[in-house]
Order: structure tokens, then C-alpha cells, then sequence
């Protein structure tokens, strides 16, 4: 009797700890990024009563006689498989999509997660908008580019930059008149922007040399920069670019020239008004920064200024492992690498098995409700039976007590 009544009390223990996990999981349902646990259950050790024997001429073999000890919790297990993608329309909230995660400081050690609602902080560094971790990844170099070979670091980010763009590249259109008299001259001004964004008047002028050409000057602040000529046939003008540098004085620490090109391919020479103009050209005043955007896929990290300016800052890192179950969650949702988790492997997005980053969604718990309350009645039913064998056994014992008086 008192075997059946420990079986028993085993079978109840593990029970709770089943009901203890459903719980947890249905607390977790609507947790970002949450990975749902189950549990597996062991049998004990079993009595031997007999160890059976072998078959011999004259008689078969004997199967042996255990009495099972009853169950025992052989692992909770975490499940990570793929969540739902939920859009939130805020670019700074990041899910992965695949089997990657980001990767957060925790001063001494890193942790781990599935989950990134990101935002600047005071001093300009990009957290973890919950927790207050800081996201790890890289940031440009001198030359703009990112090395994804050094280890990945916390990401600092200066709002208060003013960015500029020199003018590099100029499309004059229009036309020029064919009735225009030889030696007579058309002008149009075009403003460019130097390094830091200061606008500068410059002058082109086209001068009618014969029927099918024209020569042409760039004259900036301080006098011609540059000249050429220009020939059209049937009208059209072939493509022609021509490079020449402005000289542009008066702005404080500015480069002293602009480097640029003036593309007249775009220009004709027909019958009909003088209307030459500035089309396009790439130059920008100076803007301040009105955004930061991170980039689906890759995880690239911009800074967007009011000018339109996109500058490249920064990438996340993502990291994968051998065994994400081997994993040691250890709340807000993170997790610290464990023994069985294999080394973290380090890496950016798209590669190595880590999987993309999508910008602008969170990712949903993976609780399967319909399947834990199917659990929670199988806890239950376990539960009920296992009482039931206890109250059995002390009716039981009572009645051998009984026989005594």
C-alpha cells in the first residue's frame, strides 16, 4: 500500500509541475517574442521482483516481474518555433524572421532575444525601449563601412549632427533658339551647394558661333571656370557632360571648390524660344536629423536629416546557435547561452542561418492557447486520477486495520 501511495504522490508532483508550465504558457500568450515551454515526462526506476530466466530444453524463457515507482519531470523544453509577424507600423520595432537573435549588453555578460522595440535613449544610444539593454551591433568606419568581423558593440548615435551635400552633378534643359544671330548670347543661372550646404550663384553662358554650335562658359564667384563647345545635329545635341570645378569663397570651412559635372545631353536647338534651365541637380542645403530608420532585411541603421540626406550609421548583429533550446531564459524576455546551447555565433543578417530582420513588426508569442487547454485537462485528469489511487490505498490500509480489531 505504502508503494502505491508514494507512485502516487510522485505522479501528483509531476502533475503540478505540468500545470505550473501550462500556466506560465498561458500567462505569456500575448508576451513579444515569448517561445512556449512543455514538458516531458520519465518513468522512475522499477522494483525487481524477478529477473525471469532463460529458456532451457525442457522449459521457455521467463519474463522478468518490475513494479514501476511511479514519474518523474525529465525536461522542460523550450520551443522555438517561428511566431506570428505583427505590423506596428513603428520602424523601430524589429522581429526576425528565421532563427537568429538579437544580441543586448548586460554590462559584464550578453543576453539574448527574440524581441527589439527600440529607442534612443538620453545619451543617444539605441535601448531596448522596455528593458533599457543595450542592442549590440556595428558602426561605420572612417570610410562608411561596416566590419562585421570585429565583435559587436553598443550602438552610439549623435542627433545633433547637421548633414550637407556639395553639388556634384547638374542636367541643363531646354532649348536654345535656332533663329538666335551669331555672336549673340544665353544665359541662365544655376544655384550649387558647397560642402556645408551655402547656395552659390553660377552663371552659363551659350554663345551662337555657327549654325550648328555654340560655345559655352561656366562662370563662377570669382570668375570662368570652365568652357567648351557644344554642337547639335538636327536640333539634337548628342550626350555631352562636361566636367569643370566653381570656385565658391565666403563659407567658413567649406571646401574652396565644387567639383562638379554639367550635363548638356538633354538640351536641343529648335525653332522656338530660348528656355535653357536647370533640370536637376544633387546638391542639398544643410538639414538636421528628423528620423532614424532602420532597414528591413539587413538591419542597417540611417539617419534621416530634413534635407533628404540618408546617412548610413550603424548595422545590428544578429546571433544563431546550435541548439537555441539549450538556451537559460533568465526574464525580460532574454536568455543567457547555456552548457547545451552551443557558442554563440555572430553575425549580421542574411547570413549564416540567422535569418532577416523585419522592420516595423513585432513577433507574437508562439503559444498554441487551443493546445495548452487541451493540456491543462490532461494535467488535470492526471491529477484527479493520482488522488484517486491515494484515497484507494487508504481505504485499503484502513480495512487491513480493521481486520485487527
Amino acid at each position: 500500500m505504502l508503494r502505491s501511495m508514494s507512485t502516487a504522490v510522485s505522479s501528483l508532483n509531476l502533475h503540478q509541475s505540468y500545470l505550473d508550465v501550462i500556466a506560465n504558457n498561458l500567462a505569456n500568450a500575448n508576451t513579444t517574442g515569448y517561445k512556449s515551454s512543455r514538458v516531458v515526462f520519465q518513468n522512475q526506476f522499477s522494483q525487481l521482483i524477478s529477473a525471469g530466466a532463460s529458456s532451457t530444453t525442457t522449459l521457455g524463457g521467463i519474463n522478468p516481474t518490475q513494479i514501476g515507482l511511479g514519474a518523474r519531470l525529465g525536461s522542460v523544453t523550450s520551443i522555438f518555433s517561428q511566431g506570428v509577424l505583427q505590423s506596428t507600423k513603428n520602424n523601430l520595432d524589429l522581429a526576425i524572421q528565421g532563427d537568429g537573435f538579437f544580441i543586448y549588453d548586460e554590462g559584464l555578460t550578453r543576453c539574448f532575444s527574440r524581441e527589439a522595440s527600440l529607442t534612443l535613449d538620453s545619451g543617444g544610444t539605441l535601448v531596448n525601449s522596455s528593458s533599457g539593454l543595450r542592442i549590440q551591433g556595428w558602426t561605420v568606419d572612417e570610410d562608411g563601412l561596416i566590419n562585421a568581423n570585429l565583435p559587436p558593440a553598443s550602438i552610439q548615435i549623435s542627433t545633433d549632427t547637421a548633414r550637407a551635400q556639395a553639388t556634384s552633378h547638374v542636367v541643363l534643359g531646354g532649348n536654345l533658339d535656332s533663329a538666335t544671330l551669331t555672336d549673340d548670347t544665353v544665359e541662365t543661372t544655376m544655384g550649387v551647394y558647397d560642402s556645408l550646404g551655402v547656395l552659390h550663384s553660377v552663371t552659363v553662358e551659350f554663345e551662337r558661333t555657327d549654325d550648328n554650335s555654340w560655345d559655352w562658359s561656366v562662370t563662377g564667384p570669382t570668375g570662368a571656370t570652365g568652357e567648351g563647345t557644344i554642337t547639335f545635329t538636327n536640333g539634337q545635341e548628342p550626350a555631352t557632360t562636361i566636367s569643370t570645378a566653381v570656385t565658391c569663397p565666403g563659407s567658413d570651412g567649406a571646401e574652396a571648390t565644387v567639383g562638379m559635372t554639367v550635363d548638356f545631353s538633354s538640351l536641343t536647338m529648335l525653332s522656338m524660344d530660348n528656355s535653357v534651365e536647370v533640370t536637376s541637380q544633387d546638391g542639398l542645403p544643410s538639414g538636421t536629423v528628423t528620423d532614424l530608420y532602420i532597414s528591413p532585411n539587413d538591419g542597417n541603421v540611417f539617419l534621416v536629416y530634413s534635407n533628404g540626406i540618408k546617412e548610413h550609421v550603424a548595422q545590428l548583429a544578429l546571433a544563431r546557435f546550435t541548439n537555441p533550446s539549450g538556451l537559460i531564459s533568465v526574464g525580460n524576455s532574454t536568455y543567457q547561452q547555456g552548457l547545451n546551447s552551443g557558442e554563440a555565433q555572430l553575425g549580421t543578417a542574411n547570413s549564416g542561418g540567422r535569418g532577416s530582420i523585419a522592420s516595423g513588426y513585432i513577433e507574437a508569442s508562439n503559444v498554441d492557447m487551443a493546445q495548452e487547454f487541451t493540456n491543462m485537462i490532461l494535467a488535470q485528469r492526471g491529477f484527479q486520477a493520482s488522488s484517486r489511487v491515494i484515497t484507494t490505498s487508504d481505504e485499503i490500509l484502513q480495512e487491513l486495520v480493521n481486520l485487527k480489531r
